[in-house]
């Protein structure tokens, strides 16, 4: 616990590995929206920027997962994913204004997390087989399935972002600024500082921070990386972003 005069005690709460993935991965979505978006006026026809931004989100998809078993408390998947009992739960409480407060990701919270990773895992996977409308640039795996299928997983790819990536995230981004505004939870300062107001906690009175985490995540991010480009690789992808 930490505490200066005149000031509220605060704990404990997200390590950095966590905060800079969840920042990381918001640039990288904006970046792969504008590097789309934008491509001609960039001077980026093959969409290199782009595709690189999307074998960056997967790598991280995959570090996230990693993390979630060999991460700190509040990262750690088996801390924070409930069952349906206790999410309906959480959510007639929420709805009374008796819902407990989390040090983590309160059970609704955890359900969004895992909706995005999924989301963004999908969409990912889309867009390894996906080709360009012009049929200039597909993506790394693009060459193991027909021309119709290519078709096919690129408009899987738009739609999955239009209208299910895009929703997810606005909604995400709505309930912490509601959480912050109106339940007076710092949720987005949190997983800016890492810490929180000391309170009792339904979860953890302080998250315990994994031995050594910036070399832990480190080490998790190298495999990340094999297991996603090594993983192409061996299916006969190309990784050449030309």
């Amino acid at each position: 616990m930490s505490v200066t005069p005149h000031a509220t005690p605060t704990v404990r709460a997200w390590d950095l590995p966590t905060r800079l993935f969840h920042w990381t991965l918001v640039l990288l979505i904006v970046s792969a929206w504008v590097s789309y978006e934008f491509a001609e006026d960039l001077g980026d026809d093959t969409l290199i920027w782009h595709r690189a931004n999307g074998l960056a989100i997967l790598t991280l998809i995959v570090w996230r997962l990693l993390w979630g078993i060999w991460g700190s408390s509040t990262a750690r998947f088996s801390g924070f994913v409930r069952g349906p009992a206790a999410i309906l739960a959480y959510a007639r409480r929420l709805v009374g204004h008796g819902a407990a407060r989390y040090l983590g990701h309160n059970p609704l919270g955890a359900l969004m997390v895992l909706a995005l990773l999924a989301t963004l895992a999908i969409q990912g996977g889309f867009g390894l087989f996906a080709t360009d409308d012009n049929d200039l640039v597909g993506g790394p795996l693009y060459r193991l399935v027909d021309e119709a299928q290519n078709v096919r997983a690129a408009r899987m790819h738009g739609f999955v972002f239009n209208f299910v990536l895009v929703p997810l995230a606005l909604l995400h981004i709505t309930v912490n600024l509601l959480y912050t505004l109106v339940k007076k939870e710092p949720l987005i300062q949190a997983m800016l500082t890492g810490r929180k107001p000391a309170e009792p906690y339904a979860d953890a009175s302080e998250a315990t921070i994994a031995a050594h985490p910036l070399l832990r995540a480190l080490v998790c991010l190298v495999a990340a990386a094999t297991i996603v480009l090594g993983g192409i690789l061996a299916l006969g992808g190309r990784l050449a972003l030309y």
